[in-house]
C-alpha cells in the first residue's frame, strides 16, 4: 500500500508540474502542524507565512503535549520555539511528574512554487535534548483546492528506511548518526543533523472542502519504537484529520494520528500587514484669527508632533519638535508637509525631532540660527502620564508543573519633571496566579545567583501592590551625535541600582556604539524597597549595526561583565517592521564553563514584540533560566529611543 501510494503522489506531482496551479501559499490556506511548523498533521510542507506572521499553537496529543510560538521574520524563513510535557515519562528526580522539554524548529526555502513545485529545508529541535531532533527536504505543489506534498526525513522522520541515505554519496560522514546528547541538550549537534544510514519518504494532501474547512491526508514515519518518546504502537503510518476555520487568525482541528489515537490542536495566527493601517492625515479645528504660525502647531499637535520651538529665516522655517507617536521618519515629513500647506506655510522646512530633549535627528545648523528669529517658543511644563492595563504573565515548564501563569493589574506611569528628566513607574497587583506551590530549588546556581531564584520572586506576587520599577532618567546631548542617560532607582523586577549609558549615534550611518557603567544591587523578594546581601558594578561596551539590503536586520554585539560577575559577550539578530513587530534571537558566551553553566551549555533565546489585542508585547524566552550571561532588563536605552526615526526596511 505504501508503495501504490507514493508512486500515486510522484506521478500526481510529475503531472502537476504541466498543469496550472491555483493552491499556494496563503495566509487562509497555510496553517501550522503539531510541531508548530506549516504544514499538515505531523509532517512539514514547502508553505511558507509571509514575513512578519506569527502564531501560537496549542497541541493536545499522546504522549505529547505542546505550546509552540513560531514566527516569519522573512517570507523564505520560518523560526518556532517550544515547550512540551511528555504524558508517562517521569521527570528525573521528580518521578510524580511527567517529563518537561524545550526547544527550537527552523525551515528555509530553498524555491518558490512556479512551473515546478516549492522546495524547503528544515530541523526540528535542532539544539535541544534531541526528543523531537529531525530534518527533511519537502516539496509542495498544488492546483484548485488541493495541495500535494512530498518529502525525504531523517532522525525521528526517518521510521521506516525506505532508501539510503543520499548525503552519503557526498560523504561517508553521513552514515554515522550519534545518539548521545552533548552536555544534556542545549548545544547545536551538527553531526547529527541529516546524518543516518538511511532516510524516510513522507507525503500528504490538504483539501480545502470550502473556505472554512481542510482534510488532512499524510503518510507519517515517525519513529515510534525509539528509547525516548513513549508513543503508542501504531496501527499503520497514515494520519488524517480535520481543520475548521473560527476565524481569520483562530482555527481548531481533530486528527487521528497513526491509527492508534485521537489529537487536538488550536491555533492562533496574525498577519500584522493586513490589520495594520497607514495614517490619515487629521486637520485641526482652527479659528479665523489664527495666525500660520498657530495654525501650523496646532496641525502638528493634532497628529501627535509637538511642537517647541518655531525660528524662521526669509526662506526658511525651522521646527524643533518633540513627540513620541509615530517611529516612521517619511511619516513625520509627509505630516510636516501636508501641515505646512494647510497653514499656509511655503517655505522650506529643517527640522529638529528631540527624544526626552535627545537630539535624534538634526537638520537646523549654526548657519540658520545666525540668520534665524525665534517666533515661537513654549514653556517648559511639567506632565504626568500613567496607564492601567490587564496582562499575562506566563511561567511555562517549571519542575512543579507545566503550566503556570499569573493575571495582573499593571499601571505605568511617567513623570515629566523637565525636558530631560523623568520619573518612570510600575505598579503590579496579582488576581489571580498559581506560584504557590513553586518549591523546587535551581540545580546551578554558578557563579552567583541572580536569575535563578525567580521562584521566589513569583511565590510573594500575592503580597499586595508590588513595585516592578521606579527610576529617574536624565538626558543629556553634550555635543552633537553623542548622548548621556543617567539612571538610578529600582530598574527592574530583581535589581536596583544606579549608572550610566553612553552612546555615539549618527542619523545617516547604519552604525553605533556605546557603553553602560552600572552599580546594582540585588532586591528582596517581597517587590518593595528592600535588599539582598549582593551587588556588583558591570560594565557592558555595545555595538550595533542596521543592515540595508537584500536580507535587512539589525544586529548588537555587546561584551563586558554579566550581573552574576561572569565575563564574556552576547550577539543578537533581528528584523523590526514598519507596524512595530520585531522578531530576534541571542545567544551568549561567557568565561563559565558548559560544565559549570549545566543543561543547556550556554545562554540563549528569542525575543519578540508581537500585538496581542491592539497592544505590542515585548517578551524574551529562554529554554532555561540560569544565571550566567544575565543582564540588566532596562526600559530603554539611547540606542532603542533614537533609532525609531531610522529607516526599516
Amino acid at each position: 500500500m505504501n508503495g501504490s501510494i507514493r508512486n500515486f503522489f510522484l506521478k500526481s506531482l510529475i503531472l502537476l508540474t504541466l498543469s496550472t496551479f491555483a493552491y499556494s501559499d496563503s495566509f487562509e490556506n497555510n496553517h501550522y502542524n503539531n510541531h508548530g511548523s506549516v504544514g499538515l498533521i505531523n509532517i512539514p510542507t514547502a508553505r511558507f507565512f509571509d514575513e512578519e506572521v506569527h502564531g501560537v499553537t496549542i497541541y493536545d496529543g499522546t504522549p505529547d503535549q505542546k505550546i509552540t510560538l513560531a514566527s516569519s521574520p522573512y517570507d523564505w524563513l520560518e523560526a518556532s520555539f517550544f515547550y512540551t510535557n511528555i504524558q508517562g515519562k517521569p521527570y528525573p528526580g521528580y518521578e510524580y511528574q511527567d517529563y518537561k522539554d524545550k526547544g527550537f524548529n527552523i525551515k528555509v526555502r530553498l524555491k518558490k512554487e512556479g512551473y515546478l513545485p516549492a522546495i524547503a529545508i528544515g530541523l526540528n529541535d535542532f539544539a535541544g535534548t534531541g526528543y523531537y531532533s529531525s530534518e527533511y527536504i519537502v516539496s509542495s505543489y498544488g492546483i484548485n483546492n488541493v495541495d500535494f506534498h512530498f518529502g525525504i526525513g531523517w532522525g525521528q522522520l526517518n521510521g521506516d528506511d525506505d532508501l539510503k541515505n543520499p548525503l552519503s554519496h557526498i560523504s561517508k560522514n553521513f552514515n554515522n548518526r550519534p545518539t548521545s546528547v552533548a552536555n544534556k541538550g542545549g548545544s547545536f549537534n551538527p553531526d547529527k543533523y541529516f546524518s543516518g544510514e538511511k532516510a524516510s519518504f513522507f507525503y500528504g494532501i490538504s483539501y480545502k472542502f470550502k473556505n472554512n474547512l481542510f482534510f488532512n491526508f499524510e503518510k507519517d514515519p515517525t519513529k515510534i519504537d525509539g528509547p525516548r518518546m513513549p508513543y503508542p504502537s501504531e496501527k499503520n503510518q497514515f494520519s488524517y484529520g480535520l481543520k475548521y476555520k473560527l476565524s481569520n487568525n483562530f482555527d481548531i482541528s481533530l486528527s487521528r494520528e497513526r491509527g492508534s489515537y485521537f489529537s487536538m490542536k488550536l491555533t492562533y495566527k496574525n498577519n500584522p500587514k493586513a490589520s495594520f493601517k497607514n495614517y490619515e492625515y487629521k486637520k485641526a479645528a482652527i479659528g479665523v484669527d489664527n495666525n500660520s504660525y498657530s495654525k501650523l502647531i496646532r496641525n502638528l499637535e493634532k497628529n501627535g508632533i509637538g511642537v517647541k520651538k518655531i525660528t524662521e529665516t526669509s526662506r526658511s522655517l525651522g521646527l524643533e519638535l518633540t513627540q513620541f507617536i509615530h517611529s516612521d521618519i517619511a511619516l513625520v515629513e509627509q505630516i510636516i508637509k501636508e501641515a505646512s500647506r494647510d497653514s499656509g506655510i511655503n517655505k522650506s522646512i529643517k527640522k529638529d525631532i528631540k527624544i526626552a530633549d535627545l537630539e535624534a535627528v538634526k537638520e537646523i545648523d549654526e548657519s540658520f540660527n545666525r540668520n534665524a528669529k525665534t517666533v515661537y517658543e513654549r514653556k517648559t511644563s511639567r506632565s504626568f502620564n500613567t496607564h492601567t492595563s490587564a496582562r499575562f504573565k506566563p511561567f511555562i515548564a517549571s519542575r512543579e508543573e507545566f503550566f503556570k501563569g499569573a493575571f495582573l493589574i499593571e499601571n505605568d506611569s511617567e513623570f515629566v519633571i523637565r525636558d530631560n528628566l523623568f520619573f518612570n513607574s510600575n505598579l503590579k497587583y496579582s488576581l489571580a496566579n498559581n506560584f504557590d506551590d513553586l518549591r523546587f530549588p535551581p540545580k546551578d546556581t554558578y557563579p552567583a545567583q541572580v536569575r535563578s531564584d525567580i521562584k521566589q520572586y513569583l511565590k510573594n506576587m500575592d503580597s499586595g501592590i508590588l513595585i516592578g520599577r521606579a527610576q529617574l532618567d536624565y538626558h543629556l546631548t553634550p555635543k552633537q551625535n553623542h548622548y548621556l542617560m543617567i539612571t538610578g532607582g529600582i530598574l527592574e523586577d530583581m535589581f536596583s541600582g544606579v549608572g550610566f549609558e553612553y552612546l555615539y549615534f549618527k542619523q545617516n550611518t547604519n552604525y553605533s556604539f556605546g557603553l553602560e557603567v552600572f552599580n546594582i544591587q540585588k532586591r528582596d523578594y517581597d517587590w518593595g524597597f528592600g535588599h539582598l546581601d549582593y551587588s556588583n558594578n558591570i560594565v557592558t561596551a555595545n555595538f550595533y549595526y542596521r543592515n540595508y539590503g537584500t536580507i535587512p536586520f539589525d544586529m548588537k554585539v555587546s561584551a563586558g561583565e554579566y550581573l552574576a560577575g561572569d565575563v564574556g559577550s552576547t550577539i543578537e539578530f533581528s528584523r523590526t517592521f514598519k507596524s512595530g513587530v520585531s522578531f530576534g534571537v541571542f545567544a551568549t558566551f561567557t568565561d563559565v564553563s558548559t560544565d559549570q553553566f549545566g543543561e543547556g551549555s550556554f545562554d540563549k533565546g528569542v525575543f519578540f514584540n508581537i500585538p496581542i489585542y491592539g497592544n505590542l508585547i515585548n517578551y524574551t524566552w529562554r529554554p532555561l533560566t540560569k544565571d550566567p550571561g544575565a543582564k540588566l532588563v532596562r526600559r530603554n536605552s539611547l540606542y532603542d529611543l533614537l533609532v525609531k526615526f531610522k529607516p526599516i526596511n
